[in-house]
């Protein structure tokens, strides 16, 4: 999606970072329960594809683990974006050419040009993203069950509500040991590429 909206007028990509940037404004309480209610049985989306024939009745599509994925993927995809952004605005456009020139199709090009020139920042992009999952709270409590739950709500219910303190900490830890590990090898990739 980045990679298109680089490839668009200057003005439609400023609307589109804008849209990006309103939907940051919102918490996660909200996004939680905006995605509840549309996946809800009464008001939900399931009501549309029964008006357009697609169901017979409408069902509930929540607590599940689509629930969770979506709402995270809605959360998370602004921050995605905004860091891809600024490295593909300037990724050099006559590499495309170059490559379309000697006769790589759009998809060939974009996996042996873009990709490759753009490596650290995909994998300092993916990182990020996995590091914010690991810590998202409230949507896994909102859209899931306990069994989709992320570290974060389980060490918050260890400690809490199951009075298992130790367990927690033993949790909690491997979180920080688990982020730590993810910052190293963020670390590394940059210096590796940096010596090349």
């Amino acid at each position: 999606f980045t990679y298109l909206l680089t490839r668009r007028p200057r003005r439609v990509q400023t609307l589109w970072l804008v849209g990006l940037l309103s939907v940051l404004s919102l918490s996660e309480v909200i996004i939680g329960f905006a995605w509840s209610t549309l996946f809800s049985r009464t008001a939900g989306i399931t009501n549309l594809f029964v008006a357009i024939g697609l169901m017979d009745k409408p069902v509930a599509l929540l607590p599940t683990f689509g629930a969770v994925l979506t709402g995270m993927v809605y959360q998370a995809l602004p921050y995605t974006i905004l860091v891809l952004y600024p490295a593909l605005v300037r990724l050099d456009p006559t590499l495309l050419e170059a490559a379309r020139t000697l006769g790589a199709s759009p998809v060939k090009a974009f996996f042996n040009v873009v990709a490759p020139a753009l490596r650290n920042t995909i994998v300092a992009t993916l990182i990020m993203v996995f590091v914010f999952a690991l810590g998202s709270y409230l949507l896994p409590q909102i859209l899931g069950r306990p069994q989709h739950w992320t570290l974060s709500v389980l060490i918050t219910d260890q400690a809490i509500y199951q009075s298992n303190m130790p367990f927690a900490a033993a949790m909690a830890v491997f979180l920080v040991l688990i982020s730590l590990a993810l910052v190293g090898m963020t670390l590394l990739v940059g210096r590796r590429e940096n010596a090349l």
